[in-house]
């Protein structure tokens, strides 16, 4: 009973960067995302044959709790009107997407105040494996869990050479245990998210501490205690950062408790009728990926 969870933003910003914007539906409207989209929604679907599926999407993309924690959090993709910074032509594409898709009766759930990071890493928690997080974003590393069979679907390669991320891979890759991901994020820092790190500590730093530390407190008193793994320079720089390591545990980790609705999860059934979706596609020239879907869906 495979979860797949949609990180929603992620894929329609790959999508939107990754095809033509030559993709107008009849009136001129830009349709790259929407098309992009529904074409990446089809073939994880046939890869991976879930048996569940939610698009989850931004509640909140600046919960109002991590911004008081640190007030920079993400304010470096704030436009002039406060709002997050967006193409132009991506913009009108997205209430479309979202009628499309509870045409197809896929759920979607954003919650309030939280991120869609925040509920992908509340199901992944609260609802039984396997479960696939289907993202572009590293945040989620930290979500992966072998022995409840959680992995990360990434797509910063794109979806046809992505990677499926379980620990060995995270180990692999950064040359840390595979379940200190978050750690190790906290000290490096996302310079995406407007997250400093501690200062003067890089990616090598951050992997040094945790391979010698499971949690932040550990860190904090093996600096305090000269711990033998850590130089003079970097007990220095830990000890100076404190202040941001306090929050960084609720600042850089995925809320894992958020109070999710009860609802179906299941592979939406094929309808009686599909004239809303066949309509919908017509209207915004949404051609073949409409059929892909469809078909994904064995509809």
């Amino acid at each position: 009973m495979t979860l797949m969870l949609l990180d929603s933003a992620s894929l329609w910003y790959r999508a939107y960067y990754g095809m033509p914007d030559t993709l107008l539906a009849p009136d001129g409207t830009p349709v790259n995302a929407i098309r992009g989209y529904l074409d990446m929604t089809a073939k994880l679907l046939a890869q991976y044959k879930p048996n569940r599926l939610v698009a989850c999407i931004e509640g909140d993309w600046r919960p109002t709790w991590r911004v008081e924690l640190f007030p920079a959090y993400k304010a470096n993709r704030v436009d002039e009107e406060g709002d997050e910074a967006e193409p132009d032509t991506l913009a009108p594409q997205i209430p479309i997407l979202l009628d499309v898709i509870d045409a197809f009766g896929i759920t979607v759930i954003g919650i309030d105040d939280f991120e869609a990071d925040d509920v992908m890493a509340s199901f992944a928690v609260q609802q039984p494996g396997p479960t696939r997080i289907v993202t572009g974003d590293r945040d989620l590393f930290q979500m992966v869990d072998d022995a409840r069979n959680v992995s990360v679907i990434y797509l910063a390669k794109g979806l046809s050479q992505h990677d499926l991320v379980n620990r060995a891979w995270i180990a692999e890759k950064y040359g840390i245990p595979g379940d200190r991901y978050a750690l190790f994020a906290m000290f490096r820092g996302d310079p995406s998210d407007g997250l400093p790190g501690v200062r003067g500590i890089g990616e090598k730093g951050a992997a040094l501490i945790a391979n010698h530390f499971a949690t932040v407190g550990d860190v904090i008193r093996g600096a305090q205690e000269g711990h033998s793994a850590l130089s003079p320079n970097l007990i220095k720089k830990i000890l100076e950062g404190q202040e941001y390591l306090a929050i960084a545990p609720k600042l850089v980790g995925c809320a894992t408790d958020i109070a999710l609705p009860q609802v179906d999860l299941g592979i939406p059934q094929r309808p009686k009728d599909l004239s809303e979706i066949y309509s919908l596609q017509k209207q915004f020239g949404l051609g073949a990926s409409v059929d892909r879907l469809i078909a994904a869906l064995g509809w």
